[in-house]
């Protein structure tokens, strides 16, 4: 046949991507944290002591052994004074590591190599014990030629030795390959030598391990792999398992991919924060790291952290380093990570949904069903009674109805969201139902993210307080409905005589009490600035709210629609 060929490269290619797999199910993944240093650079504003100490406490609820604490310089840093507060409140500092530089100053192409780094000083000083020792191979300010990678790998001995003698006997020692990628495109072979030179030393004298970052995001994840092997395939030839750690950036959406090839093929460990922020585009985090693991079946990583926490944790980190969520798309731990967006159940027999990894369910949560065009009439009733619970209203019948209003809508050119409590509650309004006081009240308890929102919601409430006073000289949150007339709806409708306006009356009253509530009112002001977030100003907010969410309300009063639908309204 003609395709036999084909069948088997096909298979041959599958059977080495099934020894990657199994490499990653079986791997103890060791973690070094960086969350309290990634996260804060390349920010806008970076992290203040108690950002610090929130980030530490977020890292070690996942149970992370290995946490970096600091970099130091010659300036005095918040790092400085954390980690004075650190060893005084009595925190083992047996697994905390500091960044450091390896040569303090180069001067005319010569490093000097009699003045002990700044960093591993201020270590000295706090009392931290685990330096990361950070060499650069490729660069042009040293002298190479003067300077020899054999003179290099001596002032790392020099360094331990200081290290083991000055920190702890039981110093943790790590070296960064920093430039490891320039140092392999154009170095080669001086990075080998370090590699080599440091597998070949007793094994008392060898480092905790190598650290190597990948920090422009430009290479393809199969040459960092291809890497990754050659710096491995040199520490087992000198029988050396120790510890490999690779650190990768973001640059053209590789990060993740770059990161598993690396574990792939040798790396046995990752240093990175539990969210992606970090340099640049940020970097490939810890969270997204593990749970690929996990989802692959890995269970040492389950056992030797809290994976459970990773997602409060990311997003925690992330709110905590930019002040706000992460990004709604972003994977693993952003609100919209967890979604349902199509009806599993009705696709080929429900095998999708058999065979895939439920995160919301590892994570303790219950998958949001978003509601789009594409959910089935199931789906929009079960938001419906997950967000509001049982009603008579919450039929497939009305479910159907619906799927046809969000569909006329985009034909009348109408782009609007369906997913949160408000929008689904106005698009069941405007397709036959009528608001429930169940609606209202989640609607009201919903939080309104947006400091620009809150600020016209909250100007529209003193409008508001101002007619309750007038009616009793209180404010208990009812209008009347001349009062609420007068001071809202005279703009939209002519009289409050008028049918019109009160059957309007009618649509807003979620009760039937004879008053309007500020929370039925409250409803359709969150929907429209979640609906038009570029709502300039209390004047705006009131229009949209009355032409795009109560007047239709109204409208499909006046056409006897709920009547349609449900005899007793």
């Amino acid at each position: 046949m003609p395709f036999e060929d084909a069948i088997k490269d096909v298979g041959d290619s599958i059977a080495q991507e099934k020894s990657k797999r199994a490499r990653l199910q079986d791997l103890d993944l060791i973690v070094v944290d960086n969350s309290i240093r990634e996260s804060t650079v390349g920010q806008l504003r970076g992290h203040t002591l108690e950002n610090k100490w929130k980030i530490y406490n977020e890292v070690k609820k996942c149970g992370f052994k290995f946490i970096v604490v600091a970099a130091f310089s010659h300036m005095t840093r918040v790092d400085d004074t954390f980690i004075r507060e650190i060893v005084a409140k009595g925190e083992d500092v047996n697994n905390l590591f500091a960044f450091t530089e390896v040569i303090e100053e180069v001067k005319d192409g010569i490093p000097d190599t009699k003045t002990t780094p700044v960093g591993l000083n201020k270590m000295q000083e706090v009392g931290l014990i685990n330096p990361m020792i950070e060499i650069d191979l490729a660069i042009d300010s040293i002298n190479w030629d003067v300077f020899t990678v054999q003179d290099m790998c001596q002032l790392l001995v020099q360094r331990f030795k200081w290290s083991r003698k000055k920190l702890s006997p039981n110093a943790k020692i790590m070296v960064n390959l920093r430039d490891f990628p320039d140092a392999m495109v154009y170095q080669m072979e001086r990075l080998f030598t370090v590699v080599d030179f440091l597998a070949s030393l007793p094994a008392s004298e060898r480092p905790f391990g190598i650290m190597f970052e990948e920090p422009t995001g430009k290479y393809l994840p199969e040459e960092v792999g291809a890497w990754t092997a050659g710096v491995r395939k040199i520490m087992d030839s000198r029988g050396w398992s120790g510890n490999l750690l690779a650190h990768v950036h973001k640059k053209w959406a590789l990060g993740e991919m770059t990161q598993l090839e690396c574990l792939v093929n040798g790396a046995n460990g990752i240093w990175a924060s539990v969210c992606e922020e970090g340099a640049a585009l940020g970097h490939a985090c810890s969270t997204v790291t593990l749970m690929n693991l996990v989802r692959m079946g890995n269970t040492k990583v389950q056992q030797r952290y809290k994976c459970t926490m990773l997602r409060d944790a990311a997003s925690n980190v992330t709110k905590i380093t930019t002040g706000m969520p992460p990004h709604p798309k972003q994977v693993i731990y952003g609100d919209r990570a967890l979604d349902l967006a199509f009806d599993f159940g009705s696709i080929a027999g429900g095998t999708v949904g058999e065979t895939d990894f439920d995160l919301a369910e590892f994570f303790g949560e219950e998958a949001p069903i978003r509601i789009s065009t594409l959910s089935s009439e199931r789906m929009i009733h079960e938001r419906l009674l997950n967000l509001f619970g049982e009603d008579p209203q919450f039929t497939m019948e009305m479910a159907l109805t619906m799927k046809e209003t969000m569909l006329a809508d985009l034909t009348g050119n109408r782009k609007e969201e369906y997913m949160s409590a408000a929008g689904i509650a106005l698009l069941f309004d405007r397709s036959g139902g009528k608001l429930t006081a169940k609606m209202a009240d989640v609607i009201e308890k919903a939080e309104v993210k947006s400091v620009h929102a809150q600020h016209l919601i909250e100007e529209v409430r003193k409008i508001w307080n101002e007619w309750d006073i007038q009616e009793d000289k209180q404010v208990d949150g009812l209008l009347k409905f001349h009062s609420f007339y007068n001071g809202f709806m005279a703009p939209y409708f002519g009289c409050f005589k008028c049918r019109d306006t009160l059957k309007a009356l009618k649509a807003i009253n979620m009760d039937n009490d004879g008053y309007v509530d500020w929370n039925e009112f409250l409803l359709y002001l969150k929907w429209a600035m979640r609906q038009y977030p570029s709502i300039k100003d209390v004047d705006e907010l009131l229009s949209v709210a009355f032409r795009k969410g109560i007047i239709p309300a109204m409208q499909d009063e006046l056409s006897g629609g709920r009547r349609k639908y449900f005899k007793k309204y």
